[in-house]
C-alpha cells in the first residue's frame, strides 16, 4: 500500500515536543507539573446548572453563534471587566474552547503567504494552525530581562506589507508574563493606523496577581482590529466542557461564524448552561482560586530561587518558566534527565518557541502536596547534579 498522501502543510507539522511529558500525567510513578489544568472541580452552581439542564431534556442544537442569552452575559462581563462594549447579537461568538476560537480567526483572516507575527514563548498551538493554513510565521524573541513582554521597538522591526495578524497572549502561557496598561498603549501607537489586526488570546485574563488585567481592545483605536478570544476553562475550572468565546467587530464575527457553522455548528448545549450560570454568579469562585494559585506561585518562585534555579516571578496565568542555564542543560536534556532520574514531569522550553531555550515551563495549577513533593525531587535532582 502507498504511504498516506495528507496537507503538505499538515505533514511539515513534527509532532509536538510536549505529547511525551504529558502523557505522563496517568503514570504512577511520575510526578507531573506540565499540564496547564486546574486541580479544582467545577464549581457545583455550575455543574447544577447543567445538570438541571440536562433533566430538563434541554440537549438540543443551539443558534450556531450560542445561546443568546450566554452572549448577553459574556457581554455583560467584557463591559464590566475589561471596560468593552459588544453587542451580543452580531459580536460574540461562542466557540468549542478558546481552542476552536484560535482555529476559526486564523482560518478566516488568513490567505496564503500572509504573515503572523507571533511572540515567543508562547502557546503551543498557534504556529501548527498558521502553517497548516498557508501563513507565515515571523517570530519575535522575547527576553526574560524584559518580563517576556512585547516591546514596539521589536514590534516595528518585525512589521511589513504582508503581515496580517499579531498574536498576543497576557497573561502569556509559559512564561506567566503580563503586559499593564502603559505596555499596550505603546503596543496600540505602532499599530493603531495600520491594517494589521490583532488577536488578543486572553484566556488567563483573570489570572492576574498584580492590577487588573487590561484589553488591548479597550485603548483607543483598537477595538475595530481586534479579535478578543477568552473561554471558561482557566477561570472557572471548566477545561474539560470545551466553551470559549470571540469578541469583535460584527463583520468579523460574521465571516467567523460562517466557517463556525460548516466546521462545528454550535458549541455544547449543556456546556452552554454552565456558562451562563458561571458568568452570573461565578465571581466569588474566581476569587478563591486566584487566591490559591497566588499562594502557590509565591511558594514555588521562592523555592526554585532557594535551589539555585533563577525564576522570574510571574504575574499572571499558572505558570513558571524557570531558567535551567546554569545547569549546563537545553531544555529537553534537562526535562529528560528529571523525568528518568527523579519521575518529575514538566515541559521543555522549545516547546513554546525559538525563545523557550534554556527554560522548562512549570504549572503549579496542582495541589501544594503534589508540587512540594515534585520540588523536593527536583532539588534533590540539582543536588546530584552539582555532586
Amino acid at each position: 500500500m502507498k504511504p498516506l498522501k495528507t496537507n503538505h502543510h499538515l505533514a511539515s507539522i513534527p509532532p509536538a515536543i510536549l505529547t511525551k511529558y504529558l502523557d505522563l500525567t496517568t503514570n504512577p510513578e511520575v510526578i507531573s507539573l506540565s499540564v496547564g489544568e486546574p486541580d479544582f472541580a467545577t464549581p457545583y452552581h455550575i455543574r447544577e446548572a447543567a445538570i438541571e439542564a440536562i433533566s430538563q431534556g434541554k440537549t438540543f442544537y443551539t443558534p450556531s453563534k450560542g445561546f443568546l442569552s450566554l452572549r448577553k452575559e459574556i457581554s455583560a462581563v467584557m463591559e464590566r471587566k475589561y471596560d468593552l462594549s459588544y453587542d451580543p447579537a452580531t459580536e460574540v461568538l461562542v466557540t468549542i474552547g478558546a481552542s476552536e476560537a484560535i482555529e476559526v480567526a486564523l482560518i478566516t483572516l488568513l490567505n496564503e503567504g500572509d504573515e503572523v507575527i507571533v511572540v515567543s514563548p508562547s502557546y503551543i498551538s498557534y504556529e501548527p494552525i498558521i502553517t497548516m493554513f498557508g501563513g507565515k510565521i515571523v517570530n519575535i524573541e522575547t527576553l526574560e530581562s524584559e518580563g517576556f513582554r512585547l516591546t514596539p521597538e521589536a514590534l516595528k522591526a518585525k512589521l511589513s506589507d504582508k503581515t496580517r495578524l499579531v498574536i498576543l497572549n497576557y497573561p502569556n502561557n509559559p512564561s506567566g508574563a503580563i503586559m499593564n496598561r502603559e505596555d499596550l498603549e505603546a503596543i496600540a501607537d505602532v499599530l493603531r493606523d495600520t491594517d494589521v489586526h490583532i488577536l488578543a488570546d486572553e484566556i488567563y485574563s483573570e489570572l492576574t496577581y498584580q492590577g487588573s488585567h487590561v484589553s488591548l481592545a479597550s485603548l483607543p483605536g483598537m477595538r475595530e482590529k481586534t479579535l478578543v478570544v477568552n473561554g471558561f476553562s482557566k477561570a472557572y475550572a471548566m477545561t474539560g466542557w470545551r466553551l470559549g468565546y470571540v469578541c469583535a467587530p460584527k463583520d468579523i464575527i460574521d465571516a467567523l461564524t460562517k466557517y463556525h457553522q460548516y466546521a462545528v455548528l454550535c458549541a455544547p448545549t449543556i456546556s452552554q448552561f454552565a456558562g451562563i450560570e458561571a458568568l452570573k454568579n461565578g465571581d466569588e469562585d474566581i476569587v478563591h482560586m486566584r487566591e490559591e494559585y497566588d499562594m502557590r506561585r509565591r511558594f514555588v518562585v521562592k523555592r526554585l530561587n532557594d535551589m539555585g534555579l533563577p525564576t522570574a516571578n510571574p504575574l499572571g496565568a499558572f505558570y513558571v518558566f524557570v531558567n535551567v542555564k546554569s545547569t549546563g542543560m537545553g531544555s529537553v536534556e534537562f526535562c529528560d534527565a528529571l523525568l528518568d532520574s527523579k519521575k518529575v514531569a514538566l515541559i521543555p522550553g522549545t516547546a513554546f518557541g525559538v525563545s523557550g531555550e534554556g527554560y522548562v515551563r512549570l504549572s503549579y495549577s496542582y495541589s501544594i502536596n503534589h508540587i512540594q513533593e515534585a520540588l523536593s525531587r527536583i532539588e534533590a535532582f540539582l543536588k546530584g547534579l552539582n555532586g
